[in-house]
């Protein structure tokens, strides 16, 4: 059984071909936008309680990336090592922390990627725990 890691990062979409996407907040009066959700719906730049749930979009830039070789202490990561780690500038405003699919050598920052979900580890039930990532997009 697949699970994600938190619910309510993400959902697919109900079109053809049922792509994720990442939920995010945004503020009605200012036009800041959050990631992930505000479970408040205050905006922290006006101060406004008018943050609504948005879609975000699935591609972006890589901002900066990361090889980590070791695992992190306190146990908290349980997903394989090396993984590639840093941060996509979305074209909604939003700046967020992610992981990259396994491309290592491919990774460039300012390069254009796009969001997947993929298996982080099977937990000891058996389940495979999802999260998101990103990946190259393919250049022809």
């Amino acid at each position: 059984m697949k699970i994600p890691i938190d619910k309510g990062l993400w959902k697919q979409t109900e079109t053809p071909g049922n792509k994720p996407y990442l939920r995010g907040s945004q503020c009605t009066i200012c036009g800041e936008t959050y990631f992930p959700c505000k479970k408040k719906e205050w905006c922290l730049r006006c101060h406004k309680k008018t943050l609504v749930d948005v879609m975000l979009t699935t591609k972006g830039k890589i901002a900066s990336f990361t090889i980590v070789e070791q695992a992190p202490a306190g146990g908290f990561y349980q997903g394989p090592v090396p993984y590639a780690y840093g941060f996509v500038d979305l074209a909604d405003q939003v700046r967020l922390k992610t992981l990259f699919t396994n491309d290592f050598d491919k990774l460039r920052v300012g390069m254009d990627v796009e969001l997947v979900i993929d298996i982080l580890y099977v937990d000891e039930q058996g389940n495979e725990v999802t999260t998101f990532k990103f990946h190259p997009v393919a250049t022809e």
